[in-house]
């Protein structure tokens, strides 16, 4: 198991500097491109055969505990450690990124975005997948940094190489607010680590705050909060991300989405809430409102851009429902409760199946008509997906009202559970106040609802036009969907699975590292 998690950190980075090279001449396959293509996804199928061995090997017994740890000293003058292990908050998350990063590279294999070689197109995507796999394991708050950090190297050169229209404002934009948002979170982490004489996420937990005073606990939630919101992300730092997903490559936009997002979340829950449970209480409502405005906000972003007339393009509306949808994970976790927050890690990995197989539909939208402007899609009487691609078109419809949070999908649970956190907050929080967060975000809920089933309206429906069918879902398209399709449907009608491995992690953390 320790072997496991590290070969799951480390061969992604290995494997990014073994594509930069010639493949041997056996397995050049017909061209050069192809081999080192046929590299990622050799490689990202190996990561996640591993976690998917990793997951089974997994003591479901006690979720609550470490597993498969490694503790080596890296620097011993600050007592920052190579500290890896998982439990059940982390374990899910894990598995949910080798996951859709794998299936990216399968589908990039048949479907290269336009850029530059593909040689540093696939050494980029397996950096972004060994740093977002080493945010989920690490247990030392520099590691955490570090890692959080790698990420933001290649997902701007995804962008800026290999995306649209207005690609280089946008990955500009990407990485000075996460950067920007960084320092700020840096500063919290060594005031933690400086105060409480170690930088051990284990043991800081176990404490849970007490070797921290209020004032301290205070400043830290709000410098350590800030770079987690922005990569979240929270209105009013969420301005970055329309910009870039609607720039993105396909593949891009499904791992930023997918997996980029719950890095923010994961921080709050894995840092935040154990090791400042002072500071947090403090912040809740704070949190709580800014989650709601986010919901609302978002919410009627998308009402004006599946407007008729309005221009809106479509990636970029999937981006503005991003916002809504993490504002109910935020939501959650602000009500500092098991049920709320139990309802955030739901919620992440929920968003994270369906917002990755919508971006993936859209960019194939994208690939059939040439563009993703909702006008132009919809002509004058709607694109009738239904009728000239009707497997492309169900699918479509079945990831929007998923994403709506149909009963029976994995978008309902989350959502419902970050409800139910809000209706009755943790001890201390002012129950009126989260009851109105609770209602305004009820109210988001019927919004989503309304934008989502005119997406489907305007590009599924309408009638039969005198023009060429159009290629309907090919087979590596339905390979790399139908993972995506059956795991929502299966965390919808048996959410126990995920909150069986989540919930006894989450009692734990919110009892201060005591079971």
């Amino acid at each position: 198991m320790q072997f496991l998690l590290a070969f799951i950190v480390v061969i992604p980075l290995i494997g990014a500097v073994a594509a930069l090279f010639p493949a041997p001449p056996g397995l050049k396959g017909t061209s050069p491109d192809q081999a080192v293509l046929r590299h990622g996804v050799t490689v990202t199928g190996a990561i996640l055969v591993a976690a998917i061995v990793l997951a089974a090997g997994f003591d479901h017994d006690h979720p609550s505990k470490m597993q498969a740890t490694t503790d080596i000293s890296w620097i011993p003058a600050l007592d920052v450690r190579i500290h890896l292990g998982i439990d059940g908050i982390s374990l899910p998350l894990l598995v949910l990124t080798a996951l859709l990063t794998f299936l990216c590279a399968l589908y990039s294999y048949f479907k290269l975005p336009a850029g530059p070689s593909p040689k540093a197109f696939v050494a980029l995507l397996l950096v972004l997948e060994s740093g977002t796999l080493a945010t989920f394991a690490v247990l030392d708050l520099l590691l955490f940094f570090l890692a959080f950090e790698m990420v933001l190297i290649p997902m701007y050169f995804l962008i800026a190489r290999w995306g649209g229209a207005q690609r280089q404002a946008a990955a500009w934009k990407f990485i000075l607010y996460t950067l920007l948002g960084s320092v700020v979170m840096l500063l919290g982490l060594l005031l933690i680590g400086l105060k409480s004489g170690t930088f051990d996420m284990v043991a800081l937990a176990t404490d849970n705050g007490r070797g921290l005073t209020s004032s301290v606990q205070v400043i830290a939630v709000l410098a350590i909060g800030i770079g987690l919101a922005v990569k979240t992300p929270m209105w009013p730092l969420h301005s970055w991300l329309p910009d870039a997903h609607t720039a993105a490559p396909t593949v891009g936009s499904v791992l930023l989405a997918g997996v980029l997002l719950k890095m923010g979340t994961y921080g709050f829950v894995r840092i935040l809430l154990p090791i400042t449970p002072d500071g947090m209480h403090t912040f809740a409502p704070y949190l709580a409102a800014f989650a709601v405005v986010g919901i609302i906000y978002g919410s009627l972003a998308c009402l004006a851009l599946v407007r008729p007339g309005s221009k809106g393009d479509l990636k970029r509306l999937i981006a503005y429902s991003s916002v809504g949808h993490m504002g109910f994970v935020l939501l959650g976790i602000a009500s500092m409760t098991p049920t709320g927050v139990n309802g955030a890690l739901f919620a992440n990995i929920a968003h994270g199946l369906i917002t990755g197989l919508l971006f993936f539909l859209v960019g194939a939208v994208k690939d059939r008509y040439g563009t993703a402007d909702l006008d132009t899609l919809s002509g004058a009487t709607g694109a009738a997906l239904y009728g000239r691609a009707p497997r492309l078109g169900g699918l479509l419809a079945f990831a929007a009202v998923a994403s709506l949070g149909l009963p029976g999908l994995a978008g309902f649970w989350g959502e419902m559970l970050a409800l139910f956190g809000s209706f009755d907050p943790a001890d201390g929080l002012s129950r009126p106040a989260f009851l109105t967060f609770m209602s305004i975000a009820a109210f988001g809920t019927l919004l989503t609802a309304a934008y989502m089933l005119m997406v489907v309206r305007r590009v599924c429906m309408g009638e039969k036009r005198e023009e060429p069918q159009l290629a309907d879902v090919q087979t590596y398209e339905f390979a790399a969907w139908t993972p995506l399709v059956a795991l929502t449907v299966l965390a919808g009608l048996w959410p126990a699975a995920l909150l069986g491995l989540t919930d006894p992690a989450v009692q734990k953390l919110l009892a201060g590292g005591k079971s």
